[in-house]
């Protein structure tokens, strides 16, 4: 799953793909690169975000969705925490909605995915983009999160969503510290024997760089461990910012996998 941004404010991309020429020039790139879904976000959700208005966040993605969809063709997804906004890019031909709160922002999200024959990825965050980092606490993190994430899932198929449509992805990021995100990578298989297509978020993300000691633009080989280590653990969705590496580099343990079958 490559991401497309078209914010002025993300953590890593911010700014950078926020013409319609700009954001179709990086997912045909991503496209070419490997990229199985475009996911694509209006609102950022980096820690301390502000939250934005639907109709703003629509005015941004809905012109990309349908250039990428009659442009380039590929799936698209739409990262958002908004019904009116998961209704318009599905109506514009996104095929998954990806919600970050995990349908506690907005239920009738769920409502949407149903309406459309949507997938929906329903992700555990603590809090909001503006406080999930202020006061982490957990009982027991594993169990709280699976807990929290049945509970999506559940609520989705009440709503009319079909089990094989919903997966769900712990929520690397949000409201964890730097060692809640390593346990729940070595950990991984306590989400997948959910028995839901597990979703996994690690790009360039602070717990790598607070770690290496490095900035944003130079986690790209911290980012590329983390994914690889989740996909062997078996996580069925990678989301990147930096497609054609992380192919690459899936491609190749693929192959060391393969080779003595």
């Amino acid at each position: 799953m490559g991401i497309l941004n078209v914010t002025p404010d993300s953590f890593s991309d911010g700014g950078q793909y926020n013409t319609i020429d700009k954001a179709i020039r990086h997912s045909r790139d991503m496209a070419d690169g490997g990229a199985d879904i475009i996911d694509i976000g209006g609102e950022s959700t980096r820690p301390g975000a502000k939250t934005i208005s639907a109709n703003e966040e629509i005015d941004r993605v809905l012109p990309v969705i349908e250039a990428i969809v009659s442009e380039i063709q590929i799936p698209c997804s739409i990262d958002t925490r908004k019904s009116e906004v998961a209704e318009e890019a599905c109506r514009a031909g996104a095929v998954m909605i990806n919600d970050v709160s995990g349908l506690r922002h907005d239920g009738r999200i769920a409502d949407v995915a149903a309406k459309y024959n949507a997938f929906l990825a329903v992700m555990h965050m603590l809090g909001t983009p503006e406080t999930m980092q202020i006061d982490i606490h957990y009982i027991d993190l594993l169990r709280d999160i699976t807990g929290f994430l049945n509970q999506a899932a559940e609520k989705a198929v009440q709503a009319g969503v079909a089990k094989e449509k919903i997966i769900i992805d712990p929520g690397i990021g949000f409201g964890k510290t730097v060692e809640h995100n390593f346990l729940i990578l070595q950990k991984l298989d306590f989400f997948t024997n959910l028995g839901y297509p597990v979703l996994v978020g690690v790009s360039r993300k602070s717990f790598i760089g607070k770690s290496l000691d490095l900035p944003v633009e130079d986690r790209l080989e911290g980012s590329l461990a983390a994914a690889i280590y989740a996909a062997l653990k078996g996580a069925a969705i990678i989301r990147v910012h930096d497609v054609l590496p992380t192919i690459r580099a899936l491609k190749t343990i693929e192959l060391i996998e393969r080779a003595a079958q």
